[in-house]
């Protein structure tokens, strides 16, 4: 059996609206899931790490960050609907295919977020003003943490085998009885897994360390001068750990890139895209760098936008690679447009109002911040 015998048929309704319009919303949707996702992914974990072995002011950035964890999660969650969403629109031949083949680890994604938020809730329960962080909150705290990576694993599964066709006829024989796949294959013989993930592990500490820098300009405005500048050195040094390990796995990604992607990502135009995203965190760095004496509101705010930069470039780039992998048993671009227009209306205004109650919440945290305490 080949990998295009096992591509989903084709639908007789066709798309219900344009790929372009469809692939922009995946593109956009992601790379706004992606802000609070890797303050979970990364965050939590050193969290509990600064709550347990922190100085005072990496215990105060502990305890910030995991008020603000529950608001964090709840915004991810409905940010990452979108990318889903138009991914099993626009990639329903590959998507569905890949997601049946390791159906129970999928449907692990929803039990492990349910115990890691009931556990974000649990941890900060211990966190207000005169209650005890008990043995059993810290440990549920880390157990948030671990089950958040682990999720972010499984994920990054089960869009990576989206593409890695060719593996799918092995992977089927190899977890199917009587030709019924059972479902608990993983995308572990893929080449692109591991380094792909570890690059955004990297690109998390990155979002982590820009956040601290706006949180401390934009929210803490009530925090002492010390843990501002505390932030501020934090923040520069995590950064500068993030930037590292974002080039190394980065370098080992691009290495594992099919030689037609390779060819195409080094090629004009799309280099300036892949110079782009590669060089792209040094903006912020360099934001962060002239804040290390002092962190103010206007700048950052601009490394807040110059990061969501940095992770729309890489969701861009991503998203051209899946293109170009996928290329070679489908062309998702081809699918007849069968134009539902009232939808559309519909999700777009939702999606506005969304966006906008989100600003309005952010805002009158803001205004909050700025109160006298």
């Amino acid at each position: 059996m080949t990998p295009t015998e096992l591509i989903g048929p084709p639908s007789p309704l066709g798309y219900p609206a344009p790929y372009w319009f469809l692939v922009t919303f995946k593109v956009l949707g992601f790379t706004l899931h992606m802000v609070p996702m890797h303050l979970w992914f990364v965050g939590i974990l050193l969290a509990m790490i600064f709550a347990q072995r922190g100085d005072v002011h990496a215990q105060r950035w502990s305890a910030r960050l995991m008020r603000q964890m529950p608001v964090i999660i709840a915004l991810g969650i409905n940010f990452g609907i979108v990318p889903l969403l138009f991914t099993q629109v626009a990639y329903y031949r590959v998507f569905y295919p890949a997601t049946i083949l390791m159906a129970w680890p999928w449907f692990l994604i929803i039990m492990f977020l349910t115990f890691a938020y009931y556990g974000v809730y649990i941890y900060v329960t211990g966190l207000k003003d005169g209650a005890k962080l008990t043995t059993l909150k810290r440990a549920a705290g880390w157990v948030s943490a671990i089950l958040f990576v682990a999720i972010s694993f499984l994920f990054s599964n089960g869009f990576s085998l989206m593409t890695h066709l060719s593996a799918w006829p092995e992977l089927w024989q190899e977890t199917s009885v009587a030709g019924a796949p059972l479902g608990t294959g993983l995308n572990t013989s893929d080449p692109t897994l591991w380094p792909r993930w570890l690059m955004m592990f990297g690109l998390a500490l990155t979002t982590v360390a820009a956040y601290t820098v706006f949180d401390a300009g934009v929210f803490a405005r009530r925090e002492s001068p010390e843990y501002r500048r505390w932030a501020a050195n934090f923040a520069l040094k995590f950064y500068t750990v993030g930037l590292i390990w974002f080039a190394v796995m980065g370098s080992w990604y691009l290495s594992t890139w099919p030689a037609d992607a390779r060819d195409q990502m080094l090629s004009s135009p799309l280099i300036i895209l892949t110079a782009l995203a590669a060089l792209g965190p040094g903006l912020p760095w360099l934001l962060i760098f002239f804040q290390r004496r002092q962190i103010t509101q206007a700048l950052a705010i601009l490394t807040g936008l110059a990061q969501f930069g940095v992770l729309a470039l890489n969701a861009i780039s991503r998203q051209i690679v899946q293109n170009i992998e996928l290329g070679k048993f489908l062309d998702v671009t081809a699918e007849p447009v069968n134009l539902q227009l009232s939808p559309l209306i519909v999700f777009l205004v939702l999606f506005v109002a969304g966006l906008g109650v989100v600003v309005w919440m952010v805002g009158k945290v803001w205004q909050a911040e700025r109160q006298p305490a």
